[in-house]
């Protein structure tokens, strides 16, 4: 996974304002765009698209402030379509506009070109199983919240705080499949979302597949697959989040696993009293590598 990483960033400065091909490099190394954007973002702080947009905007400052092209021009040769467009991704770099940064000269703020020296040092004990599960249906209550990766989602504390006691209850009864109980629920987190754009959160419970939904419930049906599930303990939501970021940082570039695509899954299967410790299960949806013939 670090050669991939490393070829993965000498892309971005070959092709300057140009797109890169992930998949391409993933390929190169027997992996998936889906995963290696996803270690990236987790490694990085920020996604590859972020990433690149920033060291885009750094190039363009030589451009901006002392060449005599037009901005269109300028604008073009780092893939905007529009003098506008170029400027809106400028300013968000930078936090100065196009003709102030020329006639100023600045100030800007650079992106050096990130290096990532990874040492698996397993600092993080991972209680980790292994399991094939069934193809699987979620059902309960789904909000759109932003993402946050540290700390107490707010939004999410919300949306369960408006739930009544009584469709707890009713959410505990219908479920019939492994995880059991309450879960916590996240889908559709793009590969390049960054902290503060919107995922959806369902809380809801593990059913069989085929299982008829209520009408008042949202469902998303999971195919069969493989799971790799974490047993954290501890703080909560400090203990959960530790061990997702190791994830990433410890213990997919030492196993033969890669996530897939599906949902994430938090069960939570004893806390005290004001919820500030608990033991939970993280589900992430994972493939063997190379599964595919890659």
């Amino acid at each position: 996974m670090l050669a991939a990483l490393h070829e993965l960033l000498e892309a971005v400065e070959e092709a300057g304002g140009e797109v890169v091909d992930v998949a391409a490099v993933a390929v190169t190394h027997g992996t998936t765009e889906h995963h290696l954007r996803r270690m990236f973002s987790s490694l990085a702080g920020m996604t590859l698209s972020e990433y690149v947009r920033r060291r885009r905007m750094t190039l363009a400052t030589a451009d901006v402030a002392t060449s005599s092209d037009d901005l269109l021009t300028i604008a073009v040769r780092y893939g905007y379509a529009s003098t506008e467009a170029f400027g809106r991704a400028f300013r968000a770099v930078h936090g100065v506009g196009l003709s102030d940064a020329r006639r100023d000269g600045g100030p800007f703020r650079s992106q050096q070109q990130l290096r990532f020296r990874l040492t698996v040092e397993g600092k993080t004990t991972m209680h980790v199983r292994i399991t094939d599960q069934p193809a699987l249906r979620l059902v309960g209550h789904t909000t759109r919240v932003p993402l946050i990766h540290e700390g107490v989602n707010p939004h999410i504390q919300a949306h369960i705080a408006a739930i009544p006691m009584a469709e707890h209850l009713r959410l505990k009864a219908l479920s019939s499949a492994t995880p059991g109980g309450l879960l916590q629920i996240t889908d559709e987190v793009e590969q390049e979302d960054p902290e503060g754009s919107e995922l959806t959160y369902m809380h809801g419970v593990a059913v069989t597949q085929g299982t008829p939904v209520p009408d008042d419930l949202q469902c998303i049906d999971v195919p069969a697959g493989t799971w790799a599930v974490f047993t954290t303990e501890g703080p909560h939501p400090h203990a959960l989040q530790e061990t997702w970021a190791a994830t990433a940082a410890e213990w997919f570039p030492s196993s033969p696993w890669r996530l897939r695509p599906a949902p994430s899954i938090v069960a939570v299967l004893e806390h005290n009293e004001d919820f500030t410790t608990a033991t939970c299960e993280l589900w992430l949806p994972v493939e063997r590598v190379g599964e595919d013939g890659e």
